[in-house]
């Protein structure tokens, strides 16, 4: 395993890890808990909501794709060094 593959894997499991870190973590706004992307707040969240909880869930589904192409690559890069020495 090269160094490479060594660092796009750490990569992808700290960036698949903080996405599912931030996707709990809870939002608010004014004084109101809108819960989080994850699991939004029970019953009817303000409307004040909708665009902390659209901005969180893009942040969050951005670092996780991240994290995928991370390990895709490592994948990757190994199936590629593979056939070159084989």
């Amino acid at each position: 395993m090269t160094a490479l593959n060594k660092v796009l894997i750490a990569a992808g499991v700290v960036l698949l890890l903080a996405g599912v870190g931030l996707g709990f973590h809870s939002v608010s706004t004014v004084g109101t808990d809108c819960g989080s992307v994850f699991q939004p707040a029970a019953g009817i969240t303000p409307m004040a909501c909708d665009g902390r909880l659209n901005n969180a869930g893009t942040l969050v589904t951005l670092i996780l794709v991240a994290g995928g192409l991370c390990l895709a690559a490592a994948l990757t890069v190994k199936v590629v060094r593979d056939r070159v020495t084989a």
